[in-house]
């Protein structure tokens, strides 16, 4: 731990703080407003620690604002805690490679160099409000997402023993369908006396997995039946848009957050759905490039929106016609689709932002 000496009237020095998160404690770094620092900490990732954290970032003087690493994972309780205090946060992304490799790596340095990002104010976020009911759908998702998995896995597996099954229970089941192969699977009787035996083996795995697939789709649906009305619940017009369903809403909502206002503008959503071209241009050259950065799992449900009202709704037909025309690649059309519909959405997710927008322009 490094502190210098700290000042007879602390309330006259701004500190910014900044915090390197991990699974048991949490390393701290205080800096004043020219950058100097003042000192580096470690404390446990449990609620005293919090405090005791708290307590020793203000003890430097006036604490303006705390970077953090990590507020969705490791430092989500410390996020809470300091928003329940009042104290102003913000999201900070790593430090890039080259910056490691020449400034090196340790917990009191990426502390460090979260403070001073901080201060800065370059690549950095709002933290999401995890206290609201965006959270509680957040967390009904990870359960139904880890269920969908599982269950995908079950069914891989119970056609990756019928390949290699004796050939009386391969011709049995490899013509099913797969809601068929489930509900057969399931109704075998393996005699527990002639386990050795590789048939009867083959069959207690496939009953194992096929019932396990059964309780799985089960789970499932009883988390559809929470998840839905909660969508509805927390947003009900963006539901009833054109393509947009539960899942889709539902990822959408988690990808915003509880505190959409931290979205500042519809570019800014854009980017971080992945649909926002970046510039690539030098000299003469003048073009755009892909963005890789941003959530995937909002471009994807972007990408289902896409697909939903390229069959369904007759503006969207009409306008891929027309890009067709103008020479536009299937590919392309649908790039640009996924870009306006993040438009669409993004005031569907920000109403506040659209009345702005309306009272600006009256």
């Amino acid at each position: 731990m490094t502190t210098i000496a700290r000042d007879t009237n602390p309330a006259q020095i701004d500190v910014a703080g900044g915090v390197d998160t991990h699974q048991d404690t949490h390393t701290a770094a205080a800096i004043d407003g020219a950058g100097r620092l003042l000192g580096h900490q470690q404390f446990p990732a449990t609620a005293a620690g919090y405090q005791q954290l708290l307590t020793w970032l203000r003890g430097f003087g006036l604490l303006l604002i705390v970077g953090i690493e990590g507020t969705g994972a490791y430092g989500a309780g410390l996020a809470r805690h300091l928003a329940a205090e009042g104290v102003p946060m913000l999201e900070i992304d790593r430090p890039d490679r080259k910056t490691r490799r020449f400034a090196g790596k340790s917990d009191p340095l990426d502390a460090e160099a979260a403070a001073r990002t901080a201060l800065a104010g370059v690549r950095t976020g709002t933290p999401k409000d995890r206290t609201g009911q965006v959270e509680a759908l957040r967390n009904l998702r990870v359960a139904r997402h880890s269920a969908i998995d599982q269950r995908a896995d079950c069914q891989r597996r119970i056609k990756s023993l019928i390949v290699t099954a004796v050939e009386p229970l391969r011709a049995q089941l490899r013509s099913l369908a797969n809601a068929r192969l489930i509900a057969t699977c399931a109704g075998l009787r393996p005699d527990p006396a002639r386990i050795g035996d590789p048939e009867q083996a083959t069959k207690t795995a496939l009953r194992s997995l096929a019932r396990r697939h059964r309780a799985l789709s089960e789970e499932i649906t009883e988390l559809d039946d929470l998840i839905g009305p909660l969508v509805t619940a927390i947003n009900p017009e963006l539901i009833a848009c054109t393509g947009v369903g539960a899942d889709v809403a539902g990822q959408l909502l988690v990808t915003a957050g509880q505190n959409t206002d931290r979205l500042h503008s519809e570019p800014a959503f854009a980017m971080l759905c992945r649909v926002a071209p970046i510039p690539a241009s030098s000299g003469k050259t003048n073009r755009h490039r892909l963005n890789r950065g941003g959530d995937r799992q909002a471009n994807a449900a972007l990408y289902r929106v896409v697909l939903c009202r390229l069959r369904w709704d007759p503006r969207t037909r009409a306008y891929v016609e027309r890009r067709t025309k103008e020479g536009l690649s299937k590919k392309d059309i649908i790039r640009c689709l996924k870009r306006m519909i993040a438009r669409e959405l993004y005031y569907l997710l920000r109403p506040a932002q659209r009345a702005q927008n309306l009272t600006a322009a009256a």
